[in-house]
């Protein structure tokens, strides 16, 4: 060995022993308190700055603390995406470090403050300056409270559990000369320190501790189990306390793993040779684990679970129990490997720790079950051959999963900090389409440059604290092309990607095509030549090629294809072939498929669906939907729903057809264009037809997390309607209104905000109403609910009250709502409550305002979900004094806006509830629709 490689060495072997010697030492003896649900914590805190800068101060993360109160970013958090539990929840359910005393080696108290909007991490004021490469030992004493697990499955368990973290004080990673302050947002990215950890762990006997850190002691004393546990270069640990251990332990040459992944049907041997698989396979792809010990728990699956049908019941489910069990524990493993193992900053560069993790996946799929289809053994089902869902490899959900973000326009660049993401971006789309481009940068550079690449910067973290950018220039020193595309559009944009052919020509022995970019992102993308399904060729097309004319050998080429495999995530597959044989290249067969498919960009797909629905007046209607929606969005959407009206025995039925346009970089990101029709019967004995042709515009904030929504909307509403004998409403049999709309609402579990103002244009009158609605719940878990409408007539040259203001049901001559018994006005039917217009409960005479109205409606808490209402208002009438109006009652607030029950009390009528016939003054709310119903639940996620 020559003697300069030999100093190369030597110099590796100190720096790395630096590194490992030049870190924080945390020193803690802890005492758990099983029936408080407390831990009593006694730190030494030995602060090492090995960076270049002079500290003032250091921070301190204290993310147990961010379960203080309902005021933290953690509950803000909650309230954002519509989950009660915390902010309903007891005090003592809820988490805190308390008692926080800090002093230095001298035992003099050091002053230290928590920032008032981000309780979950502490500024220590040094009395000295911290110069370069000194260290500071500072002692704590703090008692931390456990929260409850129902919030994050992080904390006390009702079966005596304990599933801890991040439940002690720990310095924070500091880079570009700051400290990183992350907050608790329920992400799991705290951005800690590289420390070495030595902890005394004292628990109640008999409850059993299960750690990834070393364990070089137990003993057993005065009704207690004392623990000597140590870990070094560790930004976090686990540490799971039972009653009972579930933790199996499996161990092979590279590491122990400890898992409680549940599965009854697999034996331990079983498992023994899935796990020993997946630690092999993940060791060679990115390298050696560097710890002794890693944790693979059932918990830390739930909070980051594969999302698919492997998720079914297991009587439902089509994939075999030893795959479930393998894609839960791969998944699970690879989280905890790199989250504990690479140390970035998990919050900035968190798509890497994605990218890799399914990247990863997507490649152990690849190579243990590369024939596995997206629905497992259900492909092999008769009914579902034809089903493009059944067509799809396992690994091509996740360019689907990505698809159904970017479709809807909500889609985010992969590098933005994680806590900007929505929810489904951050569990599944973001997560999806980091690993999805990580593969296509593989499948591009070949040689196997990108795997190459990973284990290079998983070796570099073991030396030096690292960060996106050496992750960057690592893959760059790697490829032999230039790859900046690769980070600037595919990480740091939200460009979508969408190629189509320009023109193909074609000779018996040759063929010419070039390729557009339709939106100009500048990214590579294959071409495929085909013979009957089967690939004759294949080769990339580079960005200053896509514009380019290119001549290729015929040969037997029967189809050119762009993107075949999908390997690059594009917005639209439907224009990226092109047929060599027959007159129409690009024409596609009509497909008809049974309730629900994935898109196929061979085929005109029509979807059928028996429907059924009800009014008083048609009965039950069962019909048939025939509609192109498959799962993604698209650019042009029609449902024609014909039914069959049982009570009236005639045809009845609904058609929409739509256009939705996209806007990628403004506030105004839709705009849809449609117009539908609906027939039915508004009385047993008269139809009528209604036309509604409509733009809506809708706007977005910049921060995509921001509830706040806004909607313009224009349409005419044009109504052909039969003279009924029944239904004597002195209403007109045709008419035509113009209504422009302006909604602005932002809504969350403890605020709910709406303002909507409209303006109505008919020929014989027209009207301008506003509307505001606000909802609050208070920290004593009360709730109040405000609503002020008034509107005014601008001018009114109509005969009767069909168009009137009302104060308790609307007309709904414009066919908006969705009543049972729209006619009614005694009876069940006549009992069902809209909030609109005046919003009244009780039935008050002369309920209508030909001139304008003005109303207030408010209830508020009494306890949990029954409150007290009341309505007043002031209705105007041509030729009349303006009327006063009052009424009173109970309200039974079961699911707000969907299912809830009104009872009178005292109106203008007098005390109601003594007067005759009392069950026909109650009213109710019921939302029969399940999309309706669906959105009520999928609004955490979007």
């Amino acid at each position: 060995m020559k003697l300069s490689s030999k100093i190369v060495l030597i110099f590796i072997v100190l720096l790395i022993s630096a590194k490992q010697y030049a870190q924080h030492h945390s020193k803690m003896v802890v005492e758990l308190n099983s029936e408080k649900k407390t831990v009593l914590v006694n730190q030494q805190l030995t602060f090492f700055n090995e960076t270049n800068d002079t500290l003032k101060t250091i921070v301190l993360n204290d993310w147990n603390n961010a379960y203080s109160n309902k005021n933290t970013p953690l509950a803000k958090r909650f309230s954002d995406e519509f989950y009660r539990g915390f902010h309903l929840a007891k005090e003592q359910e809820r988490g805190s470090t308390t008692d926080l005393v800090i002093s230095n080696t001298k035992n003099k108290i050091l002053l230290w403050q928590r920032p008032e909007k981000n309780p979950d991490y502490i500024i220590l004021q040094l009395q000295e300056q911290l110069l370069p490469q000194q260290k500071l030992i500072v002692n704590l004493s703090y008692e931390s409270k456990i929260p409850s697990d129902k919030f994050t499955r992080y904390g006390y368990g009702e079966n005596g559990n304990f599933t801890l973290k991040n439940w002690y004080l720990t310095p924070a990673r500091y880079e570009n000369h700051i400290f990183i302050s992350n907050s608790n947002n329920n992400l799991d990215d705290i951005a800690n320190a590289n420390t070495n950890f030595e902890i005394k762990l004292k628990i109640p006997n008999p409850l059993v501790a299960t750690t990834d850190l070393e364990s070089t002691n137990s003993k057993i004393s005065n009704g207690f189990v004392t623990y000597e546990l140590s870990g070094n270069n560790r930004t976090d640990f686990n540490l799971t306390i039972e009653p009972n251990s579930n933790f199996v332990v499996f161990k092979n040459e590279a590491v122990e793993v400890a898992t409680d992944l549940k599965d009854n049907k697999l034996n331990d041997i079983q498992k023994a040779i899935v796990i020993d698989r997946i630690v092999n396979y993940t060791k060679d792809l990115i390298g050696d684990y560097p710890y002794n010990k890693i944790v693979v728990s059932q918990v830390n699956y739930e909070r980051n679970p594969f999302y698919g049908l492997n998720q079914l019941p297991s009587f439902l489910s089509p994939f075999p129990d030893e795959f479930i069990y393998e894609i839960k524990f791969l998944k699970t493993y690879l989280n905890e490997f790199l989250k504990s193992s690479l140390h970035l900053d998990p919050r900035k560069d968190n798509w890497i720790y994605d990218g890799i993790q399914v990247y990863a996946m997507m490649k152990y799929i690849d190579e243990h079950y590369p024939d596995t289809k997206m629905i497992g053994s259900a492909s092999k089902i008769k009914l579902l051959k034809s089903f493009n869902l059944a067509k799809i490899d396992f690994n091509g959900q996740y360019s689907y999963f990505y698809m159904l973000m970017a479709r809807r326009n909500l889609d985010q660049p992969l590098g933005n900090p994680k806590n900007t993401l929505i929810k489904f971006n951050e569990q599944i789309a973001s997560k999806y389409r980091a690993g999805l481009s990580i593969r296509f940068l593989d499948d591009y550079l070949q040689n196997n440059t990108v795997q190459h690449s990973i284990g290079q910067f998983y070796k570099k973290d073991k030396i030096s604290q690292v960060s996106r950018f050496d992750f960057e220039f690592i893959l760059k020193e790697n490829s032999k092309k230039d790859i900046s595309w690769f980070f600037n559009t595919v990480i740091d944009s939200r460009a979508i990607i969408d190629y189509k052919f320009s023109k193909v020509t074609k000779t018996k022995d040759s063929i010419t095509f070039s390729v557009i970019n339709k939106t100009g992102a500048p990214i590579p993308i294959p071409i495929y030549g085909t013979k009957k399904g089967e690939i004759v060729f294949k080769q990339w097309l580079d960005i200053e090629e896509c514009d380019s004319t290119f001549t290729i050998s015929r040969g037997n080429i029967d189809k050119l294809v762009l993107n075949l495999k999908n390997e690059v995530p594009e917005y639209n597959l439907r224009n990226n072939w092109r047929k060599l044989d027959g007159f129409f290249p690009n024409n596609r067969p009509v497909k008809f498929a049974f309730m629900k498919d994935l898109e196929d960009p061979y085929y005109n797909q029509i979807l059928y669906v028996p429907s059924l629905g009800y009014n008083l007046y048609d009965g039950i209607t069962p019909g048939l939907r025939l509609h192109n929606k498959t799962i993604l969005e698209k650019p042009f959407i029609f449902d024609i729903n014909p039914s069959y009206s049982t009570k009236s025995n005639n045809l009845s039925g609904s058609a929409v057809f739509v256009v939705n346009q996209n806007f990628r970089n403004t506030i105004l990101y839709n705009a849809r264009y449609s117009i539908s029709g609906s027939y039915f019967h508004y009385a047993e004995d008269a139809t009528y037809l209604r036309l509604n042709p409509s733009l809506q515009l809708r706007i977005r904030q910049p921060n995509f997390r921001d509830n706040r929504k806004q909607l313009i909307s224009f349409r005419q509403v044009i109504v052909n309607k039969e003279q009924s004998l029944i239904a004597l409403n002195d209403s007109p049999s045709n008419y035509s209104v113009f209504d422009a709309r302006y909604i602005n609402t932002k809504t969350e579990v403890t605020n709910h905000f709406n303002f909507a103002t409209n303006v109505q244009i008919a020929g014989k009158f027209g009207k301008i109403t506003s509307e505001i609605e606000y909802r609050k719940l208070f920290e004593d878990n009360r709730q109040i609910n405000l609503r002020f409408y008034a509107g005014a007539f601008l001018y009114n040259r109509t005969k009767s009250d069909f168009f009137s203001f009302a104060l308790d049901r609307p007309t709904d001559y414009l066919f908006d709502y969705n009543y049972l018994g729209r006619s009614e006005n005694a009876g069940l039917f006549s009992q069902q409550y809209i909030i609109a217009e005046g919003g009244f409960k009780s039935k008050i005479a002369s309920p209508f305002a030909n001139r304008w109205i003005t109303s207030f409606n408010a209830s508020y808490s009494i306890w949990n979900w029954i409150e007290a209402y009341g309505d007043i208002g002031i209705i105007k009438s041509e030729f009349k004094n303006g009327k006063f109006v009052y009424d009173s009652g109970i309200r039974l607030n079961l699911v707000t806006d969907y299912f809830e029950l009104y009872f009178p009390v005292y109106s203008n009528n007098g005390w109601e509830i003594s007067q005759n016939n009392y069950n026909e003054k109650i009213r109710f709310i019921f939302t029969f629709s399940p999309k309706t119903l669906i959105n009520l639940f999928n609004r955490k996620w979007f």
